[in-house]
């Protein structure tokens, strides 16, 4: 009997040592940023840029869409009478995947169905041309969170201003939990 004490005392002492000297499990986030270009002129550049971020420790994933005029010092102000019309994809390759989004934009309506979410974007003036919200993975079996599949952000815009009238490629950024 005094063996087996000394046994499961030696076997405890072993396994707390073990747990002080593993390091605790940190919450792990996934990031993943897109760009695409396209030239306007020779000095200045479309730019659509998208991020995708996944944080395990909430459940959801985080997207965020940009649209810039670069030029050779940077970004450029959008002008007086800029017209942007953006569609903004999120999506999933799990089709047991089902996305609960939110957004947060202006002149932004969401679109959705079973496989993806949709939001035509509509961007006038010298204001900011960014789109940003949340998403809920969620299991269709299930209705838990569902962490194991990939998420996608696709993004493009079509801008007119002052004889400009062009669309940019898709900027898509993926990620997982």
């Amino acid at each position: 009997m005094r063996r087996f004490a000394t046994t499961t005392a030696l076997l405890a002492a072993t396994w707390s040592t073990l747990a002080m000297l593993t390091p605790m499990a940190s919450s792990s986030a996934a990031l993943n940023t897109a760009t695409s270009t396209i030239p306007i002129d020779p000095v200045t550049t479309l730019q659509m840029q998208t991020t995708a971020n996944c944080v395990l420790a909430e459940n959801q994933c985080y997207f965020n869409t940009v649209a810039n005029l670069i030029g050779p010092d940077g970004p450029l102000p959008l002008p007086g009478d800029f017209y942007g019309r953006q569609s903004t994809t999120l999506r999933s390759m799990d089709r047991d995947m089902y996305l609960d989004s939110d957004f947060n934009g202006q002149n932004t309506r969401m679109f959705k169905s079973i496989t993806d979410n949709e939001f035509a974007t509509v961007f006038f003036g010298p204001g900011p041309a960014v789109l940003n919200g949340n998403t809920r993975t969620v299991d269709w079996a299930t209705g838990r969170p569902k962490t194991d599949a990939d998420y996608i952000v696709c993004a493009h815009i079509q801008v007119v201003y002052s004889g400009v009238n062009l669309t940019s490629p898709d900027a898509c950024a993926q990620t997982t939990y």
